[in-house]
């Protein structure tokens, strides 16, 4: 077996998972410094807004405002694109295959009342995911004002400025997602058991469009 082969393909591999991760986590840092100068920022002109940042952990973090809070979470490993996404028809791939590598950070939507009474069965939204490349070129997937303006994979570096776009277009688009209330036949039936032990609100699982379908689920 050639051990020299193997050994350099496995070595690159690695070097290239090693500077992915950097630059994710690089990132990830700054989405979590903007997110905190935001809430600090929307407190002092806004008090109404109940702001917050939470820490949780290296790789998650909390941004909760009004009755939203956005979950910022950073996967650990590196990822490629898929052969037939639209990113790899690109010249900036095919001059250079090792720019299809990124590294995520996923955007959730919760309802913010979902984290604070412990609704374990409450739903959750991915309204974006974030790619970052070993140039530190990122590329979006994502819900409307998230990703649609952050598709040019090519030019686009994460930057402050873009760091900033993207958490401000993040908390436009989730303020304007409103909770809408489910079918009636759903949510008609508890026992009481359910009601004595307070375990009927646990029990009907809620979520900005339960029993509905959004238009871009379908795109």
């Amino acid at each position: 077996m050639e051990y020299d082969e193997i050994g350099n393909l496995i070595s690159e591999k690695a070097k290239l998972n090693k500077l992915v991760l950097e630059k994710t986590q690089r990132a990830f840092s700054q989405f979590k410094e903007y997110s905190k100068d935001i809430a600090y920022k929307l407190n002092k002109t806004h008090p109404i807004s109940n702001c917050r940042f939470e820490r949780k952990g290296d790789f998650e973090f909390k941004l909760s405002f009004g009755s939203d809070t956005l979950v910022f979470m950073q996967h650990t490993n590196m990822f490629e694109f898929p052969r037939l996404h639209p990113v790899m028809k690109q010249s900036y791939i095919k001059e250079d295959e090792q720019r299809s590598y990124c590294g995520l950070i996923n955007i959730y939507n919760f309802l913010s009342d979902s984290l604070d009474y412990n609704r374990d069965s409450d739903l959750g939204y991915l309204i974006g995911r974030i790619f970052v490349n070993k140039d530190n070129h990122y590329f979006i997937e994502g819900k409307r004002e998230v990703g649609v303006i952050y598709t040019s994979f090519h030019n686009s570096i994460l930057d402050n400025d873009a760091i900033e776009n993207i958490l401000v277009s993040s908390m436009k688009y989730v303020n304007s997602f409103d909770l809408l209330v489910p079918p009636f036949d759903e949510v008609k039936l508890t026992t009481l058991g359910e009601i004595i032990t307070n375990q009927s609100t646990k029990k009907q699982i809620t979520g900005k469009r339960l029993g509905f379908e959004f238009k871009q689920d379908n795109d």
